[in-house]
């Protein structure tokens, strides 16, 4: 069994770090990239407070597909450019989103949703995934979350 769960008043930089140990521990030598990405979206709904929406969209021929996640239904595919995914897998950058209705051509999957962090998962120098997460809560990520997903990317990127 595994409880890799932070203490509640953990400070969020070292339950980033126990996160990304936590990935490690669950994906190192493993060569399914569905399993491991359905385990990381689970630590990422245990890990981080304030959520409605975590979990993966994969790249597959010139577009994002959704992938294994936690959460409410989800859009199933997502073109390059459109929404916070789309830009962020299209220009291979983190999309950092205080007020996803202030957005440019959002993609509303949840109504609840009112913040977004995407971060790409890049390997070779090709997005290959990113790592969407969803919050009800106006600014909800911060420069810290940014740090510690895009560290997870780093950690995962061979692996999915």
């Amino acid at each position: 069994m595994y409880d890799f769960r932070p203490a509640p008043d953990c400070p969020k930089p070292e339950a980033y770090r126990q996160l990304v140990d936590a990935a490690d521990a669950l994906t190192s030598g493993e060569p399914d990239p569905v399993a491991n990405m359905a385990n990381v979206a689970a630590l990422l709904w245990d890990f981080l407070p304030d959520l409605n929406w975590a979990g993966f969209y994969r790249m597959v021929e010139g577009e994002l597909v959704l992938g294994p996640f936690m959460g409410r239904p989800a859009c199933i595919r997502i073109p390059l450019g459109k929404g916070v995914c789309g830009v962020a897998a299209g220009d291979a950058a983190t999309q950092l989103v205080e007020d996803v209705h202030a957005f440019p051509g959002h993609i509303a999957c949840d109504s609840e949703t009112n913040s977004e962090l995407v971060v790409p998962v890049i390997r070779g120098g090709d997005v290959v995934a990113v790592i969407d997460l969803d919050s009800p809560l106006k600014a909800r990520f911060d420069e810290e979350d940014r740090e510690g997903i895009e560290a997870l990317a780093a950690l995962i990127a061979e692996r999915i």
